[in-house]
């Protein structure tokens, strides 16, 4: 696919300057861009590449660090962008390599860091590898490129091995000569075999490709799938969706990930200006999960066990010890995240009773939600370390729970099988504007249908409303730039606190979480610098209402 490029690569001295002080990816915020459902400049009710970047000021005066933006490459959209046939060219649907460039620009101008993803795991099966590896048939060397393997039973009828797809049903497809290929997600997304030379020639080539374009990162999609166990064994069990993320799987975690990491650390290491790489790795474990962090591999994973833990002082305090415990041996970052474009919004979530999980049909209580999501979100941007944040989050926007059927794209909801299959609802487009087709998404309408509620979340409706989520956000984030003792670090010094209560102390920065639905009466540690709630305070005392977190600076 050809595409107009730029008429020259990024100059490394303009992401050089982009952040002031060095290890910037150690206390950044980073705010995910979903492209599609972000801004839509021109009208066919699609976000586009164009529109985030016409966005880019508010982002800068919301306060992040960094943007990083979901797949917005060549893609048959089988799977929102996570197939991708040509990761050297833009989507048409988001624009082309031009837009690229301008975005990566303008964003480095007002001082924001560019996060793309990667897709490293599988490819469209419209790659041109995988069309050209069918068309050439058994014994083609690009077959090798891929897992292509003879079927079991007498005539080859049977699957290779018992593995399930994420998506649900089998992870293999057969193709009309017989053979099959594996895919851990949908058909359309084959995976590639890491054992070949090819494959890691490949990548190393396109890193370099984004690099050169002037890009700060890569978020690493799938980090924990690229190598599977030798001879590709049965796992034998029935329900292996339930094992993910808490088991030893063979097609996930294995240890030879690391090896194609410390490769890739080499290539990244020659450009100027910190750029870094950012781990999806679901592992067993947050000590499994700080072995991607090592000096010579990836900058930061993400903390899925943060973001699946309830809303429960107790155990709230063991997984950050947990997670703060793991990544100091190997001097990383933790990071912290309650929402992103898989799961459903935390404002749903904590809705909801617990034990759901993070795919949730039900709206719960919306007050208890947005109450609980606002408190979980002060909480959060206390802890040491790096924090993410989804777009919309910043207006407490709950999950879209009754989107008709006829309108849903995840490929999971299609399966019957697998994933829940209901992440649009933590996708549809956000509101921007109170009135409009789209709340001001674009003029076109909108490739999901937005409720008629989200007029009065929108950015317009919330701006300089005392009060509201987008100006907690705002303030939090400025209070976390401003406050010393905020950001980086590996440790908290846990303070006696009330049962239901997280209450620890970094430096003269004390935050103090309210998880009950009580409110508490605890002791006052000094000048209020925001709370999520109405904090009263008298003779040396402060009432917390319920689901409420509180900051204070003894200075």
């Amino acid at each position: 696919m050809s595409q107009q490029t730029p008429a020259a690569p990024a100059d490394d001295s303009a992401v050089a300057t982009v952040a002031q002080h060095r290890d910037w990816w150690r206390d950044a915020v980073i705010y995910q861009v979903y492209p599609r459902s972000f801004a839509d400049s021109n009208g066919d009710g699609m976000g586009d590449l164009e529109g985030v970047r016409s966005r880019l000021p508010y982002l800068r005066d919301l306060g992040v660090d960094a943007v990083w933006l979901s797949p917005f490459y060549a893609s048959p959209q089988a799977d929102a962008g996570y197939d991708v046939a040509d990761y050297r060219a833009v989507d048409p649907m988001f624009g082309n390599l031009l837009d690229a460039d301008a975005l990566i620009r303008d964003a480095h101008e007002l001082g924001l860091r560019i996060i793309v993803d990667l897709v490293p795991n599988h490819s469209s099966d419209q790659h041109e590898w995988f069309k050209r590896a069918l068309a050439e048939g058994p014994g083609s060397p690009l077959r090798e490129r891929y897992h292509f393997r003879p079927g079991k039973g007498e005539n080859g009828e049977l699957p290779p091995n018992d593995w399930e797809s994420i998506f649900g049903g089998p992870a293999w497809t057969r193709v009309e000569d017989g053979e099959w290929y594996l895919h851990l997600f949908a058909p359309e997304q084959p995976d590639f075999n890491w054992e070949h030379p090819a494959v890691g020639d490949e990548f190393r080539s396109i890193l370099r490709f984004w690099l050169d374009m002037g890009v700060d990162g890569f978020r690493i999609d799938v980090a924990h799938g690229l190598v599977k166990a030798d001879g590709l064994p049965d796992l034998g069990s029935h329900d292996q969706l339930k094992l993910l993320g808490n088991d030893v799987m063979p097609f996930f975690d294995q240890d030879g990930v690391h090896a194609v990491y410390r490769q890739w650390r080499v290539v990244l290491d020659e450009y100027a200006g910190e750029r870094i790489f950012v781990a999806e790795a679901w592992t067993p474990t947050v000590e499994r999960t700080a072995n991607y962090v090592r000096p010579d591999e990836l900058h930061q994973a993400f903390n899925f066990q943060y973001l699946g833990t309830e809303w429960d002082a107790k155990e709230l305090r063991a997984v950050i010890d947990r997670t703060l415990e793991a990544m100091r041996p190997v001097g990383a970052p933790a990071t912290w995240v309650l929402s992103n474009h898989d799961v459903t919004r935390h404002a749903t979530r904590f809705a909801n009773p617990p034990g759901l999980g993070t795919q949730i049909r039900t709206a719960g209580d919306r007050e208890l939600g947005l109450r609980r999501a606002r408190a979980a979100t002060l909480l959060m941007l206390a802890l040491p370390g790096s924090a993410y944040v989804y777009q919309g989050e910043e207006l407490g926007l709950p999950d879209v729970v009754d989107l008709p059927d006829e309108v849903r794209q995840d490929p999971a909801f299609f399966r019957g099988a697998g994933q829940d299959g209901f992440r649009d609802g933590c996708r549809v487009p956000i509101p921007w504007t109170r009135e409009g087709s789209s709340y001001g998404f674009g003029s076109g309408g909108s490739w999901l249908p937005q409720p008629s509620t989200w007029a009065e979340l929108s950015v317009e409706a919330q701006t300089g409303v005392p009060g509201s989520t987008l100006e907690l956000y705002r303030s939090a984030l400025s209070a976390r730039r401003s406050q010393p003792d905020l950001g980086a670090g590996d440790a908290v010094e846990w303070l006696r606190a009330p049962e239901g209560v997280v209450a620890f102390r970094r430096g003269e920065f004390v935050c103090v979480a309210n998880t009950t639905g009580e409110s508490v009466t605890i002791p006052s540690h000094g000048r209020v610098l925001l709370a999520s709630g109405e904090v009263t305070e008298a003779d040396g005392e402060a009432k917390l209402p319920a689901d409420t977190t509180v900051w204070w600076t003894t200075a």
